[in-house]
């Protein structure tokens, strides 16, 4: 009888230890998806604000043909979002893409003419829109970030998760902290 109690405790614990396993590893799959369902999403408001800049350009290009550098400065920055594939690299070109676009709003306070046409204030009212898009894309992801880095942390989740091939995630964090400190000033 006492051989039966034992066994039937270490049965129990063999379940409970594999129904906590089982919930664990679902849980961090889950998280898993969620962080690239996000990090998609931030992708798609990137190359959405890549598609726009180009319209934006030729439209302040009818008006300031004479800024060869900041539209080229604005090209580059274009190029290297689209092709960030880590969220360090999404970062730096994010700091570059932020710098691009002050310069050509910059240009364009130069020009009242501009600054009152229709198309460059609907470009620059969808632009504002993607860029709060992507805010909100930033912190969705950097959410799930923390979420499965959390799970991944957590003791006794610690001593087996990375050996199911979790791994930590990278946050989306802004490379010069500087450079955001003040939001950039666009007067018309």
């Amino acid at each position: 009888m006492e051989t039966l109690i034992v066994v039937g405790i270490i049965v129990l614990l063999v379940v409970i230890i594999g129904i906590y396993l089982w919930s664990t590893y679902n849980g961090l799959v889950r998280l898993n998806v969620r962080v690239d369902e996000a990090w998609s999403d931030i992708t798609v408001q990137l190359k959405r604000r890549a598609d726009l800049i180009p319209n934006l350009i030729e439209t302040v290009k009818g008006y300031a043909a004479h800024e060869k550098g900041v539209f080229e400065a604005v090209a580059q920055a274009r190029a290297e979002s689209i092709s960030a594939s880590t969220p360090a690299d999404a970062a730096v070109a994010e700091n570059h893409m932020q710098a691009a676009l002050k310069s050509i709003f910059a240009v364009a306070e130069a020009y009242p003419q501009l600054q009152a046409s229709q198309n460059f204030l609907q470009l620059q009212g969808e632009l504002v829109d993607t860029e709060d898009k992507i805010q909100a894309s930033r912190r969705f992801y950097n959410g799930g970030v923390r979420e499965l880095n959390t799970k991944i942390k957590t003791f006794p989740n610690t001593l087996y998760v990375r050996s199911l091939g979790f791994h930590e995630r990278e946050f989306f964090e802004v490379a010069d902290a500087a450079a955001i400190a003040e939001p950039p000033r666009v007067q018309f």
